[in-house]
């Protein structure tokens, strides 16, 4: 089974438990913050989309950010909090429908353990505020490895 087929495989397999996290079964990262709000201004701020993936970890449609496909020098951040997380000159194209990093901007963010499905992936959210981007995989490109595989809805990006 090729990459593109087992992501498909695991968004349908998930799609279950992306309506429990959309309704607040699951929460973006735990931990002291130095952004917070509470659950109101979040949802004040944010679209349906961009609350679920943000603040309960949903992933968005791979092929639905037009920033997949944005190659233009400039700056990533996060939507919820306007931290600077990655460059341009650390993306590339990974073909999964998904914007792809292969390293973060230094102390831009954090991890954690998934164990949503199939095993354990690792979870990476904004060091500032929590907010839900991706997950990181060991499929990347050298010189890290690494694909920082992130949900549009969860970046701003500023041209250089």
């Amino acid at each position: 089974m090729d990459r593109r087929h087992f992501i498909t495989a695991a968004l349908a397999a998930g799609s279950a438990t992306t309506f429990a996290r959309f309704v607040g079964a699951a929460t973006s990262a735990e931990g002291h913050f130095e952004v917070t709000r509470t659950d109101a201004e979040w949802r004040a701020m944010l679209t349906d989309m961009q609350y679920a993936v943000m603040r309960k970890e949903s992933t968005e449609r791979a092929g639905s950010s037009p920033l997949d496909k944005n190659y233009e020098a400039g700056t990533y951040s996060c939507r919820g909090c306007d931290l600077p997380l990655y460059s341009s000159d650390t993306k590339f194209d990974s073909r999964t429908g998904w914007p792809s990093f292969w390293q973060a901007k230094d102390n831009a963010v954090g991890t954690k353990d998934d164990r949503s499905l199939f095993g354990v992936r690792t979870e990476v959210h904004c060091r500032r505020c929590g907010s839900h981007l991706g997950h990181i995989f060991d499929d990347g490109p050298a010189p890290t490895g690494k694909r920082h595989c992130l949900n549009g809805v969860s970046l701003k990006f500023a041209a250089a």
